[in-house]
């Protein structure tokens, strides 16, 4: 599978860049971390480093999530909707979409645990023809899915599954797969995504 995810929406993007960019230097710096070890934990180029630090790169969720797990941390971390109080309230004007699709499909990062051992909850909506397709998380990483509309089809290591408004489903996504709207109408569905830490 191919990647063409990217943070999309200007203000999100600048956000998110920001964010990124800071936590990779703080991280680095603490750690007294060179740019090239970085690269060898993460499996994220140096170069591809040296622009996201430079806010100069809009990176894909799954390059997110590398990052996240090279350094010990969570997406949720990057883009600020978790928090450590008993109740952390995350206004609707500040839910980041960390990706768009060709033909309006989304999907929101709504809230989500900090720390190695991560919980994310997310909203996607795929438009009729949209997919996303990731390389696979980190092992052990299992994700709920709530289909609310339409139909979505989920593939998991070469294997398809249909899943249909009302119906969820539990999935291992530490291998290859992807998300898929093959219908007429709008799949709208809600995940909740568990990320063991190494």
């Amino acid at each position: 599978m191919t990647s063409k995810v990217n943070i999309t929406t200007n203000t999100d993007a600048a956000k998110v860049n920001e964010v990124v960019s800071a936590h990779i230097k703080l991280y680095r710096s603490q750690n007294k971390m060179s740019l090239v070890e970085l690269s060898r934990r993460s499996g994220v180029s140096k170069g591809m480093l040296v622009e996201i630090e430079g806010c100069r790169a809009n990176p894909s969720i799954a390059l997110l999530c590398r990052l996240a797990s090279s350094m010990n941390i969570s997406v949720v971390d990057f883009v600020n909707v978790g928090g450590k109080p008993s109740v952390y309230l995350i206004g609707a004007g500040d839910i980041p979409a960390l990706w768009k699709g060709e033909k309006g499909g989304s999907a929101r990062l709504l809230a989500g645990t900090s720390g190695p051992d991560m919980v994310e909850l997310w909203e996607w909506v795929l438009y009729p023809g949209e997919i996303f397709e990731s390389p696979g998380h980190p092992d052990g990483t299992t994700e709920l899915i709530h289909v609310s509309g339409g139909i979505l089809t989920l593939v998991v290591s070469d294997t398809t599954y249909v899943i249909s408004p009302g119906e969820a489903a539990v999935a291992r996504t530490d291998a290859p797969h992807a998300y898929m709207n093959s219908g007429p109408e709008a799949t709208v569905f809600t995940m909740t995504v568990n990320e063991k830490g190494r």
